[in-house]
């Protein structure tokens, strides 16, 4: 077993709707406001209501009920819901004959409706890829057996625990529901941490609480009871409207009640993000058909000269005899009109006369080829923009934007989404101000990058115990030689250490070098002093002689370079 410790078990609470003393629904007004219109879950069309963000109360009351409903029944099938959903297909234990087959168990970590319910509506299967946890969780939970489903603490955070998993190994699915810091981790032996959904990035000076490879630890201000009584499952969400689907209507009424609340609310999110991708690319695509039909009607005015522009030409040929290379125009009568007045071409000095007149009759001919489609394009344009300004209309009401999305590409009125590849994608690590290197025995130099990286490197990325080095009487790089209490380091490490404080100065190449050693807590930085300035209190000098293959063995292992 791991180190959570759950809760003590509460007596199930009654599943009953509590009422005002008027006998009116009470519903406790959370943070969350939505119109109900999802036609998969029950609501009332136009009915304004809010609910309550999933807490450790409803948590306590859930726990109770499915824990009851599913302990001892096998996971058959991990189904991807991305990007922040999954559903556990479990199939029922042989003492249980006369169940159902199957029951749908819902974990979510979704932005604004994280919750864990019985999934008795219907759900559409994920088309598409999906991230690689997924695939995970099936190769570690296919065929296990779910023991128990139990609130950590007095927290908003459960605990599944399963058995029969492969090389019967401990594997459990922790749910922290913390609003939009919601996520689902698969734990290991002494809650090490094997798998997150989202995964977390490490900020300075705090590294990620859930990460794959450290151990679970609870959030800040975690596993305390409330302060106060907070509102029940009944209390927090509305009766629904309708039954759950199937024979059943009684299985779990609670859940039932989180999946129409909430599922509703995530529901409703979801569908307007879909609806803002949706309008966004339409708007963007009705931008580029509305520059194509400007496009076309610059060419019909350009088609309106293309008769002027080949009498042009032919009064061109007609002098062609008098001009020569170097004139930028020449006279000529204009026998095209009726008092043949004297006209202007302009020429291109750089041509010949036969280049020029080339030159015209070319754009003549490409003229009379525009005009030729021009009327058609010119009505495709419109209609283009007709049918993208109708789908843009219907983007901002219907319920199902991704069908809408499909059938527009299918009519070649948009391109298809390019969906990325989350198997591609490798969160790019966050930068330190420092380079890392190791000694031969495996201990950690640390490098300062600049001078501020210095400063960081020394006050914030040390430990009172390291040993701090410097190149005497040169500017250069801060180094850490990190040590530990009861960690002595070798004559050799600390010779490394060194080596690399020579390297990281201008001192680079010197035979030798005489370098600052002391312990971390003896450098300190004086108030207003200049980046990377420090005073020492104690310590000693080393004289380095310089060790060309070991710097370079150093400089081979090096990270975050």
């Amino acid at each position: 077993m791991g180190r959570i410790r759950p809760r003590a078990k509460w007596p199930c609470g009654s599943a009953m709707q509590p009422k005002s003393a008027s006998g009116s629904l009470r519903i406790w007004a959370g943070p969350t406001t939505l119109l109900r219109s999802s036609p998969e879950a029950p609501s009332r069309q136009g009915t304004l209501l809010k609910f309550s963000a999933f807490s450790a109360t409803h948590l306590t009351e859930l726990a109770c009920e499915l824990g009851q409903l599913v302990s001892g029944w096998t996971v058959a099938e991990v189904q991807p819901l991305p990007p922040r959903d999954l559903l556990l297909i479990l199939t029922p234990p042989s003492s249980v004959p006369d169940g159902p087959p199957l029951l749908r168990l819902r974990l979510s970590a979704h932005l604004d409706g994280a919750r864990l319910h019985l999934q008795q509506g219907r759900v559409h299967s994920h088309r598409g890829s999906h991230a690689p946890v997924f695939d995970r969780l099936g190769e570690e939970l296919l065929g296990s057996t779910l023991k128990s489903i139990e609130q950590v603490g007095a927290d908003r955070i459960a605990l599944l625990e399963f058995s029969n998993c492969p090389g019967n190994a401990r594997r459990a699915l922790l749910l922290e529901f913390l609003g939009r810091h919601s996520n689902i981790a698969l734990l290991g032996p002494e809650d090490s941490i094997i798998e997150v959904l989202v995964p977390q990035a490490d900020k300075p000076h705090r590294p990620a609480r859930l990460a794959k490879g450290r151990t679970w630890s609870p959030p800040g201000g975690s596993l305390r009871p409330p302060d106060k009584p907070q509102p029940s499952i009944g209390e927090s969400y509305p009766e629904p409207d309708t039954l759950p689907p199937g024979p059943v209507k009684d299985r779990a009424p609670l859940s039932w009640r989180v999946e129409c609340a909430l599922g509703l609310m995530a529901d409703a999110t979801v569908l307007e993000q879909d609806r803002s991708r949706l309008t966004a690319r339409l708007e963007r695509r009705l931008n580029r058909a509305r520059s194509a039909l400007r496009g076309i009607e610059q060419r019909a005015l350009a088609t309106d000269e293309c008769e002027r522009i080949r009498q042009d030409g032919e009064l061109l040929k007609s002098v062609l005899g008098t001009l020569r290379r170097g004139m930028t125009e020449t006279t000529v009568s204009d026998w095209f009109a009726a008092d043949m007045p004297q006209r202007k071409l302009a020429l291109d000095p750089k041509l010949t006369p036969s280049e020029n007149l080339e030159k015209i009759f070319a754009r003549v001919h490409k003229l009379e080829k525009a005009q030729a489609t021009l009327e058609q394009d010119r009505n495709q344009a419109r209609s283009r923009i007709s049918r993208l300004e109708e789908l843009a209309a219907q983007a901002l009401t219907t319920e199902d934007p991704l069908r809408l999305d499909t059938e527009a590409v299918e009519a070649g009125l948009l391109e298809k989404r390019q969906e990325s590849n989350p198997r591609k994608k490798k969160p790019r690590p966050p930068r330190l101000p420092y380079r890392t290197f190791q000694t031969e025995a495996g201990l950690e130099i640390r490098v300062g990058r600049t001078a501020r990286d210095n400063d960081d490197l020394t006050l914030h990325h040390s430990r009172g115990l390291d040993l701090w080095l410097h190149t005497q009487d040169v500017p250069g790089s801060h180094v850490i030689l990190r040590t530990g209490r009861g960690v002595q380091p070798s004559e050799q490490a600390i010779v490394d250490a060194a080596l690399l404080a020579v390297h990281f100065s201008p001192a680079r190449g010197a035979s030798q070098c005489d370098v600052h050693l002391v312990e971390r807590k003896h450098v300190h930085k004086p108030k207003g002093a200049k980046p990377g300035l420090v005073t020492l209190a104690g310590g000693k000098i080393l004289r380095v002689r310089a060790q060309p293959e070991r710097l370079a063995s150093l400089l081979r292992g090096s990270t975050g370079n």
